[in-house]
Order: structure tokens, then C-alpha cells, then sequence
């Protein structure tokens, strides 16, 4: 849309989006936008001149296409990018303010903001079981660890395991070469296949309707509501702010995984299976 354009603007709203210092934006004003690449979980403009902006939308930042100087909207906007045609309005729909934008200069620098993970659709199998199992942790930090593979956030890699059935608290130490297997099978086609949904959604226009929890989706964001498969409630598990959707039936063979607040405080009266929680919601 605004590939091979200058950038005549760049207008921050927000004190807290920008996190560099050198180069400052005026620099990237009249440069041609050259490339668009993915950098992990970031997006990253590379401007003439090897000048680069690198953007961290977070959960709640979006990016849209507006009518070139489109005012920035006051409580979520943080930044416009402004092109000949048109200006990319960055919003986030949140009250703690966490997107992120580094300008940087050369390749050299770019690298900085590399976390190191390889990228799981074109590792293939041997990289990606070597990656996953190089340190012994579970499934859920394994698949979204940065520093092991790029990309893969917290709907994905739900995803991902409940189509390999298997649990987000597995140890990678644990799991046998058969499993292994099947879980880098069910990583390549769960990315994807929503990665060419997407591009079927979008077509010719711009992706501004980026969302995290999607109606399609088997667990993510499906707390409480039936699993398309057995039918059980899906669980969650809550850790800081961010949380694990599962299917305790198909993933867990039944048995409720412990959620770090609650097990604690109900100690002995925490549920270990999906009979046991549904007597208590029943009262008996």
C-alpha cells in the first residue's frame, strides 16, 4: 500500500512509544519505505539510507491505513507514519501503554533486536526438535520463548497443542520422539494454515482487523465454552497477565491442570479433574 513511497511525517503521540535516541526521526523524513519484514513479533520499515524503524505492536497495538494527515486519536493513538498517500495510524487499545518503536541504523543494529529463535516453518523437523528440547521447561514456555522460536505468541502455541492433544505443562524432557514429531507437524500446519487465512481475508487491502482471539479458534480465548471435539469446558490457567487455554479432556486425559492463585489458595479443595469440578460447581 505505501511500499516505495516517502515518508513525509512521522508524528508521535505518545512520550512513551518511542525507545531510541539515535537516529531521530527527522532523519527518516523524505526516505523511501523499501521494505516491510518480520522480525520476530516485531514489523520492521526499512527506509533508503539503511535506516530502519522497528515496531512492537504488543497484544493490543494495531496499525491502520488512513487518508494521508489523519488525526491521531486521543486516547489509544500513539503515532502516525505519514506517505504520500496515505498515513499508518498505530493505536493500542490499552490502559498500560506497551508498544514499542526503535529507529535504528544498518543491519548491525537491526540484529539487536533479534531474540535468536528460528523460524518454525522453515526449520524443519530435526532444528525444531533440537530447539525445543535443548532446555528442559514446558511446552507453553518452550513454544513461545523467543529466544527459540520467532514468532509463535500465546494463541498460537494453544492452538498448536490442542491439535498435537497435547498438555501446555508437559516437560519437552518428557515428551517421546513420536510426540515430538507430531508436535512440529501440528506447529507447521496450524501457523500455516492461519497464516494463509489471513491472506485470503485480506486480499488486496490492509490487514487492520489483526485480532488474537478468533471465533475459529478450538481453545484460545474459548474459556468455559464447549471443546468443538469432546465437548468439555475449556480450562485456562492464569500466570502474570497472560493465561493458557486448554481442553483438560483431549490434552490432559481429564485431569484439571493447577492454577498457580487458585490451587494455592484452595489447597486441598482445588479440583484434579473435570468430574471433581463439576460436582463442586453442581453443589455436591
Amino acid at each position: 500500500m505505501v511500499g516505495g513511497q516517502s515518508l513525509t511525517g512521522l508524528r508521535i503521540g505518545s512520550p512513551f512509544l518511542l525507545r531510541s535516541v539515535d537516529p531521530p526521526p527527522s532523519e527518516l523524513l523524505e526516505r523511501r519505505l523499501e521494505t516491510v519484514e518480520r522480525l520476530g513479533k516485531r514489523i520492521v520499515f526499512g527506509f533508503a539510507g539503511d535506516l530502519y524503524a522497528v515496531l512492537h505492536l504488543m497484544v493490543a497495538g494495531r496499525l491502520r491505513l488512513k487518508e494521508k494527515g489523519s488525526k491521531i486519536p486521543g486516547r489509544v493513538g500513539l503515532a502516525a507514519f505519514d506517505f504520500e498517500s496515505g498515513s499508518l495510524i498505530l493505536t493500542e487499545a490499552s490502559k498500560k501503554k506497551r508498544a514499542s518503536l526503535y529507529l535504528v541504523r544498518g543491519r548491525a543494529g537491526l540484529a539487536d533486536h533479534d531474540r535468536g529463535g528460528i523460524d518454525p516453518l522453515s526449520c524443519g523437523e530435526e532444528a525444531f526438535i533440537s530447539a525445543l528440547t535443548r532446555e528442559n521447561r514446558t511446552l507453553k514456555r518452550g513454544l513461545t520463548d523467543p529466544r527459540i522460536f520467532s514468532g509463535i505468541g500465546n494463541a498460537y502455541s494453544d492452538e498448536i497443542l490442542f491439535a498435537a492433544k497435547l498438555p501446555p505443562t508437559r516437560l519437552t524432557s518428557k515428551l517421546s520422539p513420536e510426540e515430538l514429531a507430531s508436535l512440529h507437524h501440528h506447529t507447521v500446519t496450524i501457523l500455516e494454515h492461519w497464516r494463509d487465512r489471513m491472506r485470503e481475508e485480506v486480499g488486496d487491502g490492509f490487514p487492520d482487523k489483526v485480532t488474537a482471539f478468533r471465533k475459529d479458534f478450538n481453545v484460545h480465548g474459548r474459556y468455559r465454552e464447549p471443546c468443538r471435539v469432546c465437548g468439555k469446558p475449556v480450562q485456562r490457567i492464569r500466570y502474570a497477565e497472560n493465561e493458557v487455554n486448554y481442553c483438560a479432556e483431549c490434552q490432559c486425559g481429564g485431569k484439571l491442570l493447577a492454577d498457580r492463585g487458585l490451587s494455592r489458595l484452595l489447597k486441598k479443595d482445588w479440583p484434579r479433574s473435570l468430574d471433581e469440578l463439576e460436582t463442586k460447581r453442581a453443589g455436591g
